[in-house]
């Protein structure tokens, strides 16, 4: 199954990130209070296994650094916190709209290692660390991938690697921002966060870019989350 994957484009741009994902649904979401946080180290192993073995497949798959990249991280982390106190978030939405269960009867999750391990202890710092390299360095490489280069692509043409990463596409880029904003809580933030990666994109025509300007982001809202208390955004 692992060699098919291998040896397809489109699999080895989806394979990855659907895992990860399925992981994060079945097994992180609904479980315990201490067993979240050992499956956040399982999909990132598992996530960083399937990155490795299907590098040969994605030949975009390359970091690359530049001012716009280091721009758009900072600006996309601004807009992430600086937005989230003034529109209604998913689930707030979906109850707005007549689907789901009213958010404030249900109880909060939120992703704090030191309430399940101890304030200060080293098991909870530990997690902090997993959940920091984790959304860093492996989730910008999955999501990209699977965003920018495949789906993205693939909504143009069903030979997505035919099609030039630099093609502006209106239709196919409100498309990916929506379902990239549906996988996030905070999904207005999602829609700018994927116009910005995009962006990048299309300017550079290459994914790298949108790679490093993700893992910015990323870094900096771990940085904000630890060192602000504002678990809410992990």
């Amino acid at each position: 199954m692992l060699d098919e994957v291998k040896k397809s484009p489109l699999l080895a741009r989806v394979v990855p990130f659907v895992v990860f994902l399925l992981i994060t649904v079945t097994f992180q979401s609904g479980s315990g209070e201490t067993s979240r946080y050992w499956w956040y180290l399982v999909k990132t192993v598992v996530g960083a296994w399937l990155v490795w073995e299907c590098r040969h497949a994605v030949t975009e798959l390359k970091w690359e650094f530049s001012w716009e990249a280091v721009v758009v991280g900072v600006l996309v982390f601004g807009i992430w916190v600086g937005l989230d106190p003034y529109y209604p978030k998913q689930d707030e939405l979906m109850f707005r709209l007549g689907f789901g269960e009213d958010p404030a009867k249900k109880p909060v999750v939120i992703w704090n290692p030191f309430v399940a391990f101890g304030a200060g202890s080293a098991m909870g710092w530990f997690f902090v660390v997993v959940r920091t390299v984790g959304s860093t360095a492996l989730v910008p490489m999955l999501e990209e991938v699977f965003y920018r280069s495949f789906l993205y692509r693939y909504m143009i043409s069903p030979e997505f690697e035919r099609v030039p990463l630099n093609r502006l596409h209106w239709v196919s880029m409100a498309l990916t921002c929506g379902v990239f904003a549906f996988t996030h809580h905070q999904w207005l933030a999602g829609i700018l966060c994927g116009v910005a990666y995009q962006g990048l994109v299309l300017r550079k025509n290459r994914i790298g870019d949108a790679m490093t300007a993700h893992a910015i982001t990323n870094l900096l809202l771990a940085i904000w989350v630890v060192a602000r208390g504002d678990w809410i955004f992990w």
